[in-house]
């Protein structure tokens, strides 16, 4: 490694960016000094950003939240913003231990752009879209168009993630995911399934069960048809049951060391029938 500079801003950072496009940048480091540790990565420039103060803002408003990306997941769990993207809070909380989530980021979960990221899903149901800023200036994003394959993301060579700016609902919304442990464990499958009640929708992403981070749309769509939305939004415990094998169908799943595809495929529907019944727990006796 040639050298390490830490940027004190975020004017700073993406001038270090554009006099060294190929730089690594370093945010909690809770991935990248991993792949280091491990001999995978060898960056031969680093730029350093979690003293860029730029990153670190949010902010609620009626309609919309936006979480910059050097946003730790403690903060999402222990601010205002809890209340307001609560989906967020819940992947904040399965992630690593207290240390991690004291020094992993939103932008660094973003950056990694890995199947499993707890908050993608999250994003992606929550209609984030992605601002990058280089040495052209702010672009934003669609989740489908940041993350391209398996750790790959659209980012181009001098550019730095910003933020993400995301649709604040009026309706519950629910993250679950799966490992072969309570703690500390990378998702063999997750969901991420947000209400708006005002827009009569239900939307619902997934995780580790793609190469990217798919929506269910149709699946979406059949379940929105069948919710009472006029008599205080309830769900038939049937048609709960049916919405999940309908989202599990969205999926790609892989054998990995970690899960059969086949198992993914049916945790998905698991996930997804359970996530429904806990957004909508008044449908009766099918909800315990």
């Amino acid at each position: 490694m040639n050298g390490v500079v830490v940027a004190r801003g975020l004017q700073e950072a993406l001038s270090d960016l554009s006099e060294r496009p190929d730089a690594t940048v370093l945010a909690g480091g809770t991935d990248l000094m991993v792949e280091m540790n491990r001999g995978l990565r060898r960056p031969r420039r680093v730029v350093a950003v979690s003293q860029v103060p730029e990153l670190r803002q949010w902010s609620v408003a009626n309609d919309r939240v936006v979480v910059g990306g050097g946003v730790t997941y403690t903060e999402m769990m222990t601010t205002p913003l809890a209340q307001a993207a609560p989906a967020l809070a819940q992947a904040a909380r399965t992630v690593g231990s207290p240390p991690i989530r004291n020094a992993g980021t939103l932008g660094g979960n973003l950056g990694t752009a890995s199947p499993a990221g707890d908050t993608l899903p999250v994003l992606a149901a929550l209609n984030a879209q992605i601002v990058v800023a280089g040495p052209d200036g702010e672009r934003r994003m669609e989740l489908e168009e940041f993350v391209v394959g398996v750790k790959q993301t659209s980012l181009q060579p001098g550019e730095l993630i910003v933020r993400a700016e995301m649709d604040r609902p009026r309706g519950p919304q629910e993250f679950l995911k799966i490992g072969p442990r309570n703690a500390m464990v990378i998702s063999m499958a997750g969901l991420a399934l947000v209400v708006d009640r005002d827009a009569r929708a239900v939307r619902c992403a997934l995780g580790a069960v793609a190469a990217g981070i798919p929506r269910a749309r149709e699946a979406e769509a059949w379940v929105a048809e069948r919710i009472d939305w006029d008599n205080g939004a309830g769900v038939d415990g049937a048609v709960a049951d049916e919405f999940g094998p309908r989202v599990a169908a969205a999926c790609a799943p892989i054998d990995d060391h970690r899960s059969t595809a086949a198992y993914r495929r049916h945790a998905v529907a698991v996930l997804a029938t359970r996530a429904l019944k806990r957004a909508f727990p008044q449908g009766g006796a099918d909800d315990a």
